[in-house]
Formats: C-alpha cells, sequence, structure tokens
C-alpha cells in the first residue's frame, strides 16, 4: 500500500526497541513528509553512530574516545566505583551530579528468559577491574526489579573475595510521593533504610 522505499523504511524502524509498526508506519509518514535536510541529517547521524561511537575499555560506557571522559578525569575517585545496568542509568547519575567516582556498565542484569546470564555481564572483568584499581567500595546502582535484584545479589556474592566494601544504593519514597501510592515494597523498604533525623 506504499512505496517500497516507504515499507522498507517501517520494516527497519519496526524492529528498534519500543517501536511496533503502527509507531514505525507513523514515524516513515513523517519522514515523508519532513524538510530533506531534517531526514538527511538524521540519517548522516545515524551513518556516523558506528565511526564515532565506541565503548570504554574501562568502564564500558558509551564514548567518542578510549578511554572515556570519565575514566580519563583525573578528578574522578577512582577508589568509589559504581555498577549500573545500562549508559542510560550512568547517564541519570551523572546529571544528578552527586557522584564523583567512577562507574562499570554491564550492559544488562539477570534475565534467563532473554538470554542474560552471568557470562553476558562480564563479571570476571568488573572484578579484574576493582583488584587493578584498588577499589574500596563498590556501589551496586542496579535498578530495584526483580531482575536487577538478582544481579545485585549476584555481584555481592562474587566481590566478597575482592575484600571491597559493597553498598546497595538506598530504597524509599520519592521525593513529592504520597504514603496512599506507595506500593508494599516501596514502602518495607522505606522503613528498613530510614535513618535518625540530624
Amino acid at each position: 500500500m506504499y512505496p517500497r522505499a516507504v515499507m522498507n523504511l517501517i520494516s527497519h524502524l519496526s524492529r528498534l526497541p519500543g517501536l511496533g509498526p503502527k509507531s514505525a508506519e507513523r514515524l516513515a509518514l513523517h519522514m515523508v513528509r519532513a524538510p530533506s535536510n531534517e531526514v538527511l541529517g538524521l540519517a548522516k547521524a545515524v551513518a556516523r553512530l558506528k565511526d564515532e561511537v565506541c565503548t570504554c575499555s574501562s568502564c564500558h560506557n558509551l564514548a567518542d574516545r578510549d578511554p572515556c571522559s570519565i575514566c580519563g578525569a583525573p578528578d574522578r575517585d577512582e577508589s568509589v566505583l559504581c555498577v549500573v545496568e545500562t549508559p542510560a542509568d550512568l547517564a541519570a547519575l551523572e546529571a544528578a551530579g552527586c557522584y564523583r567516582g567512577k562507574y562499570y556498565v554491564l550492559y544488562g542484569a539477570l534475565s534467563p528468559m532473554e538470554g542474560m546470564g552471568p557470562d553476558e555481564l562480564k563479571p570476571g572483568d568488573l572484578l579484574r577491574r576493582v583488584r587493578d584499581r584498588k577499589v574500596r567500595e563498590v556501589v551496586i546502582a542496579t535498578n530495584p526489579t526483580t531482575e536487577g535484584e538478582a544481579t545485585a545479589d549476584m555481584l555481592a556474592r562474587l566481590l566478597e573475595r575482592a575484600e571491597v566494601q559493597v553498598t546497595r544504593l538506598g530504597y524509599g519514597m520519592p521525593v513529592g510521593g504520597d504514603l496512599k501510592y506507595m506500593d508494599g515494597l516501596t514502602l518495607s523498604r522505606s522503613l528498613e533504610s530510614r535513618r535518625k533525623i540530624d
């Protein structure tokens, strides 16, 4: 029902995570009507991804050079290492501006249903990094999901042998939250991680 080029674009777009056939069709039709410079700019940006983006050999974050700007920064605390699931998680912590240590990106969490086992997370690389860099604390910042919790447990057990302090991000109610809308797990975790008011 569409020209072959449009159908081809819809087919490629629908393979992207989070885009179904209808969303892919809507985007393709938008591109057909968009100004040429907008579409060409998008095409160039996509084409440059594979040439200009690499993975940092130290933290595995996306970068435009190796080591990345965080691993290469002399003012970052090398003795503290924060383990996150994805580059987006790292970006969120950096945007908050509250962490000045280094990172390690897992690119996932334990999920046997999705074929993500311990080997895919490369825990041996993390252990080597902790030992080689004289890390004193590893902050496990995996997501508070079943998969994230399983990953945190696996990493904590692995790091026991490294004689390093292992901490986990705290749980609790979000700022501006309302008790009556919180789920039971959030409330119980908030109570467990309560602290004295100074």
